[in-house]
């Protein structure tokens, strides 16, 4: 039997905005560290001090494993890349995914971001994979379904001449990381879970400039694409209210 989505009260609402907030401003802070020369793990040692100045959780944090609080997925990486002793280099692109818990409940968030100057075609990469994101959650309203926000992100995205990629999706959120209904980043119209006031969750689209494949990357927690092409990945958390839409990793 399908597991229902958590729907969530006015007031888990509210403190799910706080935290949405505060996340985007502690990204906001480590996307002005983003640069060549700099280190992956010296993103990670920011984002630390970052969550203890705002006294928050880092939710990644020994998750099924993990052993770091941010995520720092490098060109071909999608997801789940682990911060390390790489040095950033010019051209690269940089997917920066990050998740708090705040009273209890979970934020998550995630950019991609160009190293210094990189190729016109890693732009357009980034550009189309942010679109997707902003054209999805306006699909995100009362009556809709997951499967208009999917079927939204495919079709921008492979119009494009780009990939989307089915095996990671988003998901549902609240005090736990990942809960219902996942998010595909692919799909029919008005099939799947029907969006109603309460429900709160995370859309990424992840984007994939060669194909859909997918390998594990070699720290072995990561995904990344399975013939070495450039992947990007953008997150908002979002809550459906009787209004519409909220947006609440916005600063």
């Amino acid at each position: 039997m399908k597991r229902q989505s958590i729907l969530k009260t006015k007031e888990e609402i509210e403190i799910m905005a706080r935290a949405g907030k505060i996340l985007a401003k502690i990204l906001d802070e480590l996307k002005k560290e983003v640069r060549p020369g700099i280190k992956t793990k010296d993103l990670e040692i920011k984002a630390r001090k970052l969550m203890r100045e705002y006294k928050v959780e880092p939710v990644f944090l020994g998750y099924k494993g993990y052993p770091a609080a941010i995520c720092t997925s490098v060109n071909d990486v999608i997801v789940h890349g682990v911060p390390s002793e790489y040095q950033l280099k010019e051209g690269d692109i940089l997917s920066l995914d990050l998740g708090i818990r705040y009273k209890g409940y979970c934020a998550d968030m995630a950019v991609t971001l160009p190293v210094g100057k990189t190729s016109e075609e890693a732009q357009r990469l980034i550009r189309v994979t942010k679109k997707a994101l902003k054209r999805a959650i306006k699909k995100a309203r009362p009556g809709n379904t997951v499967g208009d926000i999917g079927n939204t992100i495919q079709r921008y995205v492979e119009k494009r001449g780009f990939y989307v990629i089915k095996e990671l999706c988003g998901h549902g959120i609240g005090r736990e990381l990942h809960e219902e209904p996942q998010i595909l980043n692919y799909g029919k119209r008005h099939t799947g879970a029907k969006l109603v006031p309460g429900m709160v969750f995370c859309i990424e689209p992840m984007v994939s400039m060669g194909t859909e494949k997918i390998k594990k990357a070699s720290d072995g927690f990561g995904y990344a694409t399975a013939d070495g092409s450039l992947s990007a990945h953008f997150e908002h958390m979002i809550a459906i209210t009787k209004n519409g839409r909220r947006v609440l990793t916005e600063i």
